[in-house]
């Protein structure tokens, strides 16, 4: 199933969408250019994850020496702090805990939209229809079932 969260325009870097798509909750984050998109449940305990602070990561060489990312990359869950890399889902928290469900982001032109997916079969009636050209772009989360990446084992992505 594909969620139209919002025109490219009205979404600009460094903000988040959560949307609702049925009873599934997920958070868009815009970092950069790139987009990602993140189930709004901590595995820890449930809490609301994507309304948590967004940090970058840090990289250290030694004691004393560190460098911060230029972009955020993880999400802390606000209940307890769990970060969770906005990309994979990783949790660095409690080793064995599972990740969080994270989900496919494309910008797609407008008219990519029109035809809507909803599983149903076509009926025997049809109604006239007329050409229609949109020339926004639209991000869009796709909720499709995905293949675990090579080396991921079990656990819900």
């Amino acid at each position: 199933m594909k969620i139209v969260v919002s025109r490219l325009d009205e979404f600009p870097p460094g903000e988040r969408r959560i949307v609702q798509a049925g009873r599934r909750s997920i958070g868009v984050f815009r970092v950069g250019d790139r987009f990602y998109a993140v189930n709004n449940h901590c595995p820890h305990q449930g809490g609301p994850l994507c309304l948590g602070r967004t940090k970058p990561w840090v990289r250290s060489a030694g004691p004393g020496d560190y460098a911060m990312a230029e972009h955020d990359a993880l999400v802390a869950c606000p209940w307890h702090g769990w970060e969770y890399d906005l990309a994979t889902g990783q949790s660095f928290l409690g080793p064995g805990e599972p990740p969080a469900r994270t989900y496919d982001v494309s910008v797609e032109a407008g008219d990519a939209t029109a035809e809507p997916v909803h599983g149903r079969l076509p009926g025997p009636f049809v109604a006239e229809t007329f050409p229609v050209h949109v020339e926004d772009a639209y991000v869009v989360v796709d909720t499709s079932p995905r293949a675990p990446a090579a080396g991921v084992s079990g656990g819900a992505r």
